[in-house]
């Protein structure tokens, strides 16, 4: 599994780039814009081809997941927390409407106690991020863990390999496709290296 993230900051035809990259197979788009409003969210996926919608989780504004018929909500480090208890009851009710939650952690201790039933979950840094400037990776061994869990930081077709070795069961990518000089072209050749790689397991 590939899941593309969004740049923090706005890009140059930003979502031509998007639908190209769903049109060459991308599974699933993590919209992630924290400075955006609502409105900024909606401008971006009404210029998304409304095929790709249901490929696509917001990291806010849940609200747009009924809206747009959206694949669902990724709950980020932080909005986990702050649900506390209610965190099941949230992660049900999405569930129960047909949407995916997925969340974010920075360590594997978390992730074993969390309550939260998620599709999946994002581990980071796994190795030195693409996009974050001294961001050191952990090289987290995740094969005893039997949640479904998603290496990130400084993913590229170089580190796929160790990556699924460590564990994982997908990547996430965001430097590695958006930090380039043709983002189509490097999730193309990530992809490509990814489908090898997944033979072999």
């Amino acid at each position: 599994m590939i899941i593309v993230l969004t740049s923090e900051k706005p890009i140059p035809n930003e979502t031509d780039q998007i639908n190209k990259l769903f049109k060459a197979g991308l599974e699933i788009l993590h919209l992630r814009k924290p400075t955006f409003t609502i409105d900024g969210y909606r401008s971006l996926l009404d210029q998304i081809e409304n095929k790709f919608h249901n490929r696509i989780m917001t990291h806010q504004f849940p609200e747009l997941t009924q809206e747009y018929e959206l694949r669902g909500i990724h709950l980020q480090e932080q909005a986990r927390i702050d649900l506390e208890d209610a965190l099941e009851v949230t992660v049900k009710v999405y569930n129960n409407k047909g949407f995916s939650v997925t969340s974010s952690f920075h360590s594997k201790e978390d992730i074993i106690a969390s309550k939260g039933d998620f599709e999946y979950v994002l581990l980071s840094p796994v190795f030195g991020s693409i996009s974050k400037a001294g961001y050191e990776g952990k090289g987290f061994d995740v094969n005893e863990l039997s949640q479904t869990i998603i290496g990130m930081g400084g993913i590229n077709e170089t580190t796929l390999q160790k990556t699924y070795d460590l564990g994982f069961k997908g990547v996430g990518v965001l430097g590695g496709v958006w930090n380039t000089e043709d983002s189509l072209d490097s999730f193309v050749k990530i992809k490509e290296a990814n489908d090898q790689v997944k033979k072999g397991y």
